[in-house]
């Protein structure tokens, strides 16, 4: 059980995962430029993160006898739900705008309500909703068009973003759930369904990249994402295993404001002014969620 004090250590491990995440867009534009499909991208840097993992983390890798093997099916749906993840914020962030994209992802708190009621049977408090409703306020600012139609998927990118979005929190929830197996293991779930599924999609779509002809830039960045990808899942599994699940999809939303400004600098996507008041009201709200374990443990 974690103290008040060290609760502070697996916020900030997510805030630093959310800032990251929110620039790893645009390795997987360039790779996507070298030719490769979003699938076959995803695939290989998570190749790198598995690789990466048993090499480094085999020690803790082992499932304990003491645990049981009933328990073994959370590892399962965490990897699949982390495949389709990645997955789809990887064709999201390739095909679509990079705000829109992330912002339909990030409508996650709602389906985190749901299934943390449902699998955890966690209920926020007061305090809990004000973020929630701040947090989808400025998604809803940034989304909002001028003729005044209410903003709903209709692009392959928009669909993408939210089903990556009601993965991502089951994701979330399941992680916390799932207190039966270390950190270490739950991450290797992770590397290995993304790369599985990936995979096989890649297969499927008949978009296998050849290997031959990758040059020495093409190859750094994806070792180089694949190996961030496997510090930052460290990161995030330690985050989510020790925060609330409702708290933890709101810190995560800073991503999206890290996201927009990378927009506007590395892919030149101009942000307007509501879209500047939307992302300072979910960057709030995102400070704000840092309180919500604290006083609801006191109701």
């Amino acid at each position: 059980m974690l103290t008040k004090q060290n609760n502070k250590l697996p916020i900030l491990a997510l805030l630093l995962g959310a800032t990251c995440w929110g620039i790893a867009w645009y390795p997987y534009r360039l790779l996507n430029q070298s030719g490769f499909s979003g699938e076959a991208a995803t695939a290989l840097t998570y190749l790198v993160a598995l690789i990466s993992g048993i090499i480094f983390l085999r020690k803790n890798l082992s499932i304990q006898h003491n645990t049981a093997s009933s328990e073994n099916h959370w590892l399962i749906w965490i990897g699949i739900t982390a495949g389709w993840t990645s997955i789809a914020y990887t064709l999201g962030v390739i095909h679509g705008e990079i705000v829109r994209v992330l912002l339909l992802f990030y409508l996650a708190p709602f389906w985190t309500i749901f299934f943390a009621r449902l699998l955890l049977n966690e209920r926020l408090g007061l305090s809990g909703y004000w973020v929630i409703v701040l947090s989808l306020s400025g998604a809803m600012t940034i989304l909002w068009q001028s003729n005044n139609d209410f903003p709903f998927p209709t692009q392959f990118s928009d669909w993408m973003g939210l089903s990556g979005g009601i993965m991502f929190a089951l994701n979330n929830v399941l992680i916390r759930k799932d207190q039966h197996h270390t950190i270490e293991q739950k991450s290797l779930a992770i590397w290995l369904g993304v790369f599985l599924l990936s995979f096989m999609l890649t297969g499927m779509t008949g978009t296998l990249p050849n290997l031959d002809q990758i040059g020495n830039e093409t190859g750094l960045i994806l070792l180089g994402l694949g190996i961030t990808i496997f510090l930052l899942s460290i990161l995030l599994q330690y985050g989510l295993t020790h925060v609330p699940a409702n708290q933890a999809i709101v810190i995560l939303l800073l991503e999206l404001f890290i996201a927009a400004i990378a927009a506007y600098y590395l892919a030149d996507e101009q942000l307007s002014a509501k879209e500047w008041i939307g992302g300072l009201m979910v960057v709030i709200a995102s400070l704000l969620s840092t309180k919500i374990h604290y006083e609801t443990s006191q109701a």
